[in-house]
């Protein structure tokens, strides 16, 4: 896990622009690089091996969802949605910047994210062209951003556990769905293996949000990086609040088996770097 996050550093490093316009890259690398756990992109490259995929392109779309998820936290902290100022243990994109350049350096992470999906050669055209269409689902009105305007559109609400569990299955579920589903199309597996592991990010997304969830009532800022309690502050939907602490707990565990129960079912060789990652998402501190 060492070994592979280092390459992503490197790749995003490399990637990301230090040159663009009036300050532009600055912000850019500031939103993306020296913080975050990951995750999204050792999913791709975790599937990626599982199913003896193509490294090149698993190593592009590693970086293009780690791109898409920072596109997202820039453009979430601003003013006019959650309005946050600390992300990853330093001044949120628009504190530091201002907002008009946040709201520009997100857009430019998105745009670079599928730049990076289509190089002129070395990936093979058709996988380019799933590849791009599972993230651009994952993080469009059917993914990232629907959820999100559900959101937004039901703070002071409350949800039931269904509607709950369809708000976080697009607005965080569905970027880590699709690490995974785009690390499986980096190769060839036989269909019930692409399903099962798509069973995997899917259950592993929902484990995701509900641990987060219980670490923003459990832990304090500097722990998390980010602002403790905001969710509550805030009078958002979340799995606490219609759980309770500790019913959210053993649904983040059952949720960890179900993630656990596809991978077995997959018939794949050797999925062991998906199955830690799971374990750490469900048993992670920050």
């Amino acid at each position: 896990m060492q070994t592979q996050l280092a390459c992503v550093e490197q790749a995003l490093g490399r990637f990301l622009p230090a040159d663009a316009p009036a300050g532009l890259g600055e912000a850019m690398r500031y939103a993306v690089l020296d913080g975050g756990k990951r995750l999204r992109p050792l999913l791709v490259l975790a599937a990626a091996e599982a199913v003896g995929g193509h490294q090149p392109a698993a190593l592009r779309a590693a970086c293009a969802v780690e791109l898409i998820h920072a596109y997202s936290l820039v453009h979430d902290d601003m003013p006019c949605m959650d309005n946050d100022v600390l992300r990853r243990g330093k001044p949120t994109v628009h504190v530091r910047f201002g907002q008009a350049q946040a709201l520009l350096a997100g857009d430019a992470l998105q745009a670079l994210a599928f730049e990076l999906l289509t190089p002129e050669d070395g990936v093979p055209a058709a996988m380019q062209a799933q590849l791009c269409r599972l993230l651009a689902r994952a993080a469009g009105a059917e993914g990232m951003a629907g959820g999100q305007a559900i959101d937004l559109a039901h703070v002071g609400q409350r949800l039931t556990e269904d509607e709950l569990r369809h708000m976080h299955r697009l607005k965080t579920g569905a970027l880590l769905r699709a690490s995974v589903e785009m690390g499986a199309a980096c190769g060839a597996p036989a269909e019930a293996a692409r399903t099962a592991l798509s069973g995997y990010g899917a259950a592993l997304g929902l484990a995701f949000q509900v641990v987060d969830d219980v670490l923003d009532v459990t832990q304090d800022s500097t722990t998390l990086g980010k602002t403790a309690g905001k969710d509550a502050a805030s009078d958002k939907p979340t799995y606490v609040s219609l759980m309770g602490l500790e019913r959210a707990r053993a649904h983040a565990a059952t949720l960890l088996h179900e993630s656990l129960d596809q991978l077995a079912a997959s018939g794949l060789p050797d999925t062991r770097a998906l199955a830690a990652l799971a374990g750490m998402v469900v048993h992670r501190t920050h």
